[in-house]
């Protein structure tokens, strides 16, 4: 039996170890509730940070919401433990290496991050943020799939209804943010319908 692929997620971002020397810039560490999975972050701010509120995340991380930053897959560094490392496709309810997929330790079974086919969503509760400016890089900007909340969280932030910036904002969503993207909504439609698209 040949096993030509099977080990071949270790040498790909997310799970390529960076030897020392080779330009990665550890700006974070983090490691699982037991320890045995250990990461380092190189990104100093993430490319998003968001409050989600859908049902499988509630399910999934047993809370109300989950807070997730998204990175790209080489701004991590396993120093430890990534062959410690399971993974499990919701969609198909199977445990198996195959995109998208979420990612924990198969010991105390933190859930590490979701992986994509382009990004990685990490679960900032892990990460040793020490000083207040590292915890303002990660304060969550958004909060997504609000509508399927359990509790409300009045915090002024956006709140949208479905995927951020691609569903209505509802709530206590920021009103000039309302005001603007119903704004860009009618030019949108406004142009469909001069073009004759309106559907």
């Amino acid at each position: 039996m040949s096993t030509t692929g099977i080990s071949e997620w270790k040498q790909r971002a997310p799970y390529r170890v960076h030897e020392t020397g080779d330009g990665f810039n550890v700006r974070y560490e983090a490691n699982c509730h037991c320890g045995k999975v250990k990461y380092q972050l190189s990104r100093q701010e993430p490319l998003d940070s968001k409050l989600c509120h859908c049902t499988t995340c509630q399910t999934q991380h047993a809370a109300p919401f989950q807070w997730a930053a998204i990175f790209h897959k080489d701004d991590i560094n396993f120093t430890n433990g990534h062959h410690n490392l399971e993974w499990y496709d919701p969609t198909e309810k199977s445990i198996e290496h195959k995109l998208p997929c979420k990612v924990r330790c198969s010991y105390c079974h933190s859930p590490i991050m979701d992986e994509g086919r382009n990004m990685i969503l990490l679960f900032p509760s892990l990460i040793h943020l020490k000083t207040d400016q590292d915890k303002a890089f990660f304060k969550p900007r958004c909060h997504m799939f609000y509508g399927q909340r359990v509790m409300d969280v009045p915090d002024g932030l956006p709140k949208w209804s479905g995927l951020s910036n691609e569903s209505d904002l509802i709530e206590d969503s920021p009103p000039n943010m309302v005001k603007e993207f119903e704004r860009k909504r009618e030019e949108e439609r406004k142009t469909k319908f001069e073009k004759g698209q309106n559907q």
